[in-house]
């Protein structure tokens, strides 16, 4: 039998969203995002004035992951500094433990440097277990709960985050995620 192939990341595009669509209604069928979300979160992610990065992982035709990290600036001048948020995170069940889940979050962190975030949020529900434990190996503190905050099972929502490292980078695991990213 032949080992599957390492799935590539690439940009996601609207002709990506009828199989993320088909992923998401699997892996979270209480709260799936809609058809109309992922155009929405697409239209923010092209151009000068970009502020969103969505990626799929591909193995041969068929998308076994996707990832999206939404970005707000901070006006200038203002003292702030801008903030990424992991909008989802998600790889097929027979793709669990392979590192995919990693891979993806490695990406966000690159586009989060890109867009000069200082720091990076997220939201996790409280029974994840799996993807509470990939967020602390990249260094993601929990620093509160946002009671019912998935809807409609009202389940609570951690809410992590991970602030930039003295290089103005985010460390995954222990290298550093600035470097090049991934083709478009």
């Amino acid at each position: 039998m032949t080992p599957p192939e390492t799935p590539r990341l690439r940009e996601m595009r609207w002709w990506d969203i009828d199989p993320v669509l088909e992923l998401e209604k699997d892996l979270f069928p209480e709260d799936a995002w809609s058809r109309g979300m992922f155009w929405s979160e697409l239209a923010h992610s092209r151009g000068p004035e970009a502020t969103r990065r969505y990626v799929v992982a591909v193995e041969g035709e068929r998308v076994v992951g996707y990832a999206g990290l939404a970005a707000q600036g901070a006006a200038p001048d203002s003292g702030y500094a801008a903030v990424g948020d992991i909008q989802t995170i998600a790889v097929a069940r027979d793709r669990w433990s392979t590192g995919l889940g990693g891979r993806l979050l490695t990406e966000l962190l690159r586009a989060a440097t890109a867009f000069e975030c200082a720091e990076v949020m997220l939201e996790c529900r409280v029974d994840n277990v799996r993807a509470q434990k990939l967020y602390e190996r990249f260094g993601f503190e929990a620093i509160g709960f946002r009671r019912g905050y998935y809807q409609p099972g009202n389940v609570d929502a951690l809410v992590m985050r991970l602030t930039t490292t003295p290089d103005g980078g985010f460390a995954a695991g222990s290298p550093s995620v600035r470097g090049t990213e991934i083709n478009g």
